[in-house]
């Protein structure tokens, strides 16, 4: 299982990214406001053929230049964080900044960026102070600050649902490399309160936790709960087979955003069971393969490194499910490698990438140095 994780990974990856360019073959053309009617296909394939020659250099990348670049990306992917704020630079999109706009580039998202650097900078800093994770400053205080920099950012862009994943992924890498419960647990609490009050006098996500908690209710299903009441909808059309692809009715308006953060209930409409069953099979397959390449490496930083990029992948695709099947409030964010979207979908891959790169030294590292097969004599020289 070792041996084969990184093709394992890849053949997920691959069947993901397909799936998610099926259905937006289905789904784009019925999107509200856009002459072109395959503009959301064209563009993803693109930044599907961007993001697989970038995961092709990532894969190459050594680890001791990402260790040695990784506070500068850190500083930068900071810079950008920052930069949504600035006017003429920032784009507003439905009350959020979370986007840049510069001359003769497009349109980019820079949390996700900024996903990856902060866990290439908290691998970094873990394997230069391996010895003390179980420190107060150097094992708990000086990785928070690292990664508490970004996070802040992009909540302050109001990604509340991106910043909960960073977060999470920030927890788990420091659980894992030793970090003490004792000082975890009590900073877990007070994140959880401290978001939780956030919520709460935020009108709009305190309206959507009410419609999650009763979707059952009329006014609910036009307003705040409207996605996820027709997502659950979508669902029951499919039934165990679906209605055939392309055969989905949710997609031609009722459900909004199809096409992005509520894709997989379109899945679950027109491919039914096996199709959605098949998606999480994938990132269950991803998860256990990045496990795996995480065990194989054979040093902190591309261990560390390993956990982190599973996390990157696997928790959002938990969080988007959770969403659209209404075990979780709606909280706008996409599906890796099936929703619509460059950014995300372009960095993903480059993280897939870094994966395989680690399992391919690792795989390397444990080469033996003789092959003792019948064509091989050894002898002792006195």
């Amino acid at each position: 299982m070792l041996r084969q994780a990184s093709i394992l990974l890849c053949l997920a990856v691959a069947a993901l990214v397909a799936i998610g360019l099926t259905i937006l073959a289905s789904t784009s053309a019925w999107v509200h406001g856009v002459e072109e009617p395959y503009l959301f296909l064209h563009r993803q394939a693109l930044m599907a053929a961007v993001g697989l020659v970038l995961a092709i250099i990532a894969a190459r990348v050594s680890p001791e230049w990402l260790r040695k670049f990784a506070p500068w990306m850190l500083a930068g992917v900071c810079v950008l964080l920052a930069l949504c704020f600035v006017p003429g630079i920032g784009v507003d999109t439905y009350g959020s900044k979370r986007w840049v706009q510069f001359p003769l580039f497009p349109q980019f998202q820079p949390s996700e960026i900024a996903k990856l650097a902060t866990v290439i900078a908290l691998a970094a800093w873990f394997a230069r102070w391996q010895t003390e994770v179980h420190s107060f400053w150097r094992g708990f205080v000086m990785p928070c600050v690292l990664a508490g920099v970004p996070l802040l950012l992009i909540a302050a862009e109001t990604d509340v649902g991106t910043a909960l994943t960073l977060a999470m992924v920030v927890a788990g890498m420091l659980f894992c490399m030793g970090t003490r419960l004792r000082y975890l647990i009590p900073t877990a609490l007070i994140a959880i309160s401290g978001a939780a009050y956030y919520i709460y006098n935020n009108p709009t996500r305190w309206a959507r936790v009410v419609a999650w908690l009763d979707l059952e209710n009329p006014i609910h299903q036009a307003d705040q709960g409207r996605q996820q009441w027709r997502s659950l909808l979508a669902l029951g059309n499919g039934g165990p087979w679906g209605m055939g692809l392309g055969n989905g009715v949710e997609k031609f308006g009722t459900l909004t955003f199809a096409h992005i953060d509520f894709i997989f209930p379109v899945v679950g409409e027109e491919l039914g069971l096996p199709g959605t069953l098949g998606v999480v099979l994938c990132f269950v397959l991803i998860g256990v393969a990045g496990i795996c390449i995480a065990v194989a490496a054979t040093h902190v930083f591309n261990r560390c490194l390993a956990l982190g990029l599973t996390c990157l992948i696997v928790v959002p695709s938990i969080q988007n499910i959770a969403v659209t099947t209404a075990v979780l409030p709606n909280d706008g964010l996409p599906l890796p490698f099936v929703s619509f979207g460059g950014t995300s979908l372009v960095f993903t891959l480059a993280a897939v990438g870094l994966l395989v790169g680690i399992h391919r030294r690792s795989q390397c590292a444990v080469q033996p140095e003789f092959r003792f097969d019948r064509k091989t004599r050894l002898a002792v020289r006195l």
